[in-house]
């Protein structure tokens, strides 16, 4: 839990840079980029080594994050010389949070029992705005023990279509009568 909260001020923080200085899209891009590059273990130990000087490591950042607004740069840096470089990913997924919440997009989490292609996420990702009243934006993943149907959760709510939930309802139902 405390991850997450300090990935939620570090990202707040960065979200009103970032809005103040109309740059919302590309922190969205650069804190990405540092998400990768923290998620990189060889290149996490160099940057968080206390043996290594600041010129080296400044020299790394400033060659694999080419490009990168020089705040991100020093961010990265921060949370290096803090020893939590690995809170870069959960910083970058509460910036997205906060993004997406301007925008008005809901992040919906979807299992599904097949992997399934383009044309039927888009279909799914509008069913489910249908269904809720949202703009939403999905994340998918499979699960094959749903059987068929889907799962979705969104904004801390269940939506479960799912053959399994569906196959145990019925169960519950049948096993109700035969009294």
């Amino acid at each position: 839990m405390a991850r997450k909260n300090y990935a939620r001020r570090y990202a707040q923080a960065i979200f009103e840079i970032a809005q103040s200085s109309g740059e919302l899209d590309r922190w969205d891009r650069d804190l990405e980029r540092v998400s990768v590059l923290a998620g990189e273990t060889e290149a996490r130990m160099f940057l968080e080594n206390p043996r290594v000087n600041a010129a080296d490591r400044i020299a790394l950042l400033e060659r694999v994050l080419a490009g990168v607004n020089p705040l991100a740069i020093n961010l990265v840096r921060l949370l290096a010389e803090r020893d939590i470089l690995h809170l870069a990913g959960n910083i970058a997924r509460e910036y997205k949070a906060l993004l997406n919440a301007r925008r008005g997009i809901e992040q919906v989490k979807v299992t599904t029992a097949l992997a399934l292609d383009a044309p039927q996420t888009q279909a799914l990702e509008r069913r489910i705005s249908e269904l809720t009243g949202k703009n939403v934006q999905a994340s998918f993943e499979v699960d094959a023990g749903i059987v068929g149907g889907f799962v979705a959760r969104i904004d801390g709510k269940l939506l479960d279509g799912s053959t399994r939930t569906r196959l145990a309802t019925l169960k519950k139902t049948m096993a109700g009568s035969g009294e």
